[in-house]
């Protein structure tokens, strides 16, 4: 009798979990953009939600809750309702925040399930106009020939433009300084003005100074050139193939979500990313649509906290 009993339960389970699956999402839905309206994370989001909307016939709200270096809104998607109707974008500055705060509440990574990478950007190492270099190499020679004296900016300690800048000091072996800005505008204010040397940028942000010539593009951080700058060599081709590191933006929901409710977001998003009119409008923006399963996109964020882990400890960044 017992094991009829145990067997009935799990057929009533399973019906369960099926019939959830196909009334989900039965509400509204919520995207957490832990970022100002405005920026790259917001716009993406906003232009990929309206077409899951649609095919959900459901209201989707993006609500930005910037603050805390994306940790403030990123905190309120981890312990919300592991339910699939609040969701949060992740991005680059997930594993850094792991890796860097040492007294936040919550786990920036083991806390969330992924639904899907939505898509990659390279960064863009560039200088001033001004600086007599054309290439990665010539950067190299010149730094080493004047140790401590080359500088490069971010737009904040523990962010992955600084990170990339202290990937590149590592490994190319190159004495040179950090100097932390409070977001990009004002660092490319200096760079462009030649009061600051180098720096490494989402190419997005600096795209338009590139075209205008107010800035020189040495290298991408990418595996692959970018689409947008063709004739811009990667870093690897520069001579340096561990150097890789992208800016990238991802749908996450609290860990303990149903994996039928997971995959139903995953469909739905694949669907709107791989949409003609979706992908050409983000390619044109410099990012390469992704659209990964959320298996993949679960190890995509592993393998960036072993990838950050190494130089984050060398540079000994610490963040309270």
């Amino acid at each position: 009798m017992k094991a009829k009993k145990l067997i009935t339960l799990f057929a009533l389970l399973a019906v369960f979990g099926l019939s959830q699956a196909q009334s989900f999402p039965n509400k509204p839905l919520r995207i957490i953009v832990p970022y100002p309206p405005g920026q790259a994370s917001d716009q993406i989001t906003r232009m990929v939600a309206d077409k899951v909307s649609q095919a959900f016939n459901q209201p989707i709200i993006v609500e930005n809750k910037p603050g805390a270096g994306g940790n403030l809104g990123t905190e309120i998607g981890a312990k919300s309702p592991a339910d699939g109707y609040m969701m949060t974008i992740g991005t680059a500055a997930l594993p850094i925040s792991k890796l860097v705060y040492k007294k936040l509440t919550f786990d920036p990574i083991n806390d969330f399930n992924g639904v899907t990478l939505m898509t990659t950007m390279p960064l863009v190492l560039v200088v001033p106009p001004g600086l007599k270099v054309n290439t990665v190499a010539e950067l190299v020679e010149y730094a080493k020939s004047n140790p401590g004296k080359i500088n490069f900016a971010s737009s904040g300690i523990g962010t992955s433009h600084q990170l990339a800048g202290e990937m590149f000091k590592q490994y190319a072996n190159v004495d040179i300084t950090h100097v932390p800005y409070k977001g990009s505008p004002p660092a490319h204010v200096d760079l462009m003005g030649g009061s600051v040397d180098m720096m490494f940028d989402n190419i997005v942000a600096v795209g338009p100074h590139i075209k205008s010539g107010k800035l020189k593009a040495l290298a991408v951080t990418s595996k692959t050139r970018s689409p947008i700058f063709p004739n811009v060599p990667t870093m690897q081709e520069s001579g340096y193939p561990n150097i890789e590191a992208v800016a990238w933006f991802g749908v996450l929901v609290p860990k303990g979500t149903p994996t039928n409710v997971i995959n139903r977001l995953n469909k739905e998003f694949v669907a709107a990313l791989t949409m003609p009119e979706i992908k050409n409008k983000l390619q044109e923006n410099g990012a390469q649509v992704v659209a990964s399963s959320p298996d993949e996109f679960n190890a995509f964020m592993q393998s960036e906290v072993s990838k950050w882990a190494n130089v984050i400890n060398t540079a000994k960044i610490v963040l309270d």
